[in-house]
């Protein structure tokens, strides 16, 4: 009987637009008095170098707030006629979505996320939340109630050390919650998009 060769983990290849929105955050830093140039100059050659998001997380992760800063929470209410959020938008580190009649549809795969944790209260109603992250964040449900609807978490282990953390709270209500990664057709769409 042979032993089975052991599988190991790779580490999650980082994307150009992993490696842009770390080039955008370190210049922000640098704009903001956070990082002066030379220390700027080497963390722009080692984000422009790097091959996996395990090497993108370092150089980023004393810049990014680590608390929950306070103010009003994004709201989004799916109501009669449905509400989405997608393509390039700054994430708050506090979400509501209710979902409605009409549904609520959350993209985060080209937001502009600084935060290491960001709540997302749900309240899946009628027409229920569909959810999509990027591949290397990291999605707890625990504190979810799955009410009638259920919870459909179709993301995968493949987190990124440094990459974000969605926590989701609230109920899934009748219409239920989605979360999952960008399908072929979306991933195939952000290929392009990214391309000009």
């Amino acid at each position: 009987m042979t032993a089975e060769p052991s599988r190991s983990v790779k580490p999650l290849r980082a994307s150009d637009a992993d490696r842009e929105a770390v080039v955008e955050q370190l210049r922000e830093a640098a704009a903001e008095g956070r990082l002066d140039l030379d220390e700027l100059d080497t963390r722009l050659g080692l984000a422009l170098s790097a091959k996996t998001c395990a090497e993108l997380a370092p150089l980023t992760e004393d810049l990014v707030p680590v608390t929950v800063a306070a103010g009003e929470p994004l709201v989004l209410n799916g109501g009669v006629h449905g509400a989405s959020r997608s393509g390039r938008w700054k994430v708050p580190p506090s979400i509501r979505a209710h979902g409605g009649v009409g549904g609520v549809r959350i993209d985060f795969t080209l937001a502009d996320c600084r935060w290491r944790e960001i709540e997302l209260d749900v309240h899946g109603d009628m027409g229920g939340v569909k959810i999509v992250v990027p591949q290397s964040w990291t999605v707890q449900t625990e504190e979810l109630s799955l009410g009638l609807g259920g919870l459909r978490n179709k993301t995968t282990d493949d987190s990124a050390p440094g990459a974000p953390l969605l926590r989701l709270t609230g109920s899934c209500g009748m219409g239920g919650v989605t979360v999952r990664h960008p399908n072929f057709r979306e991933r195939r769409k952000l290929r392009d998009t990214r391309a000009h």
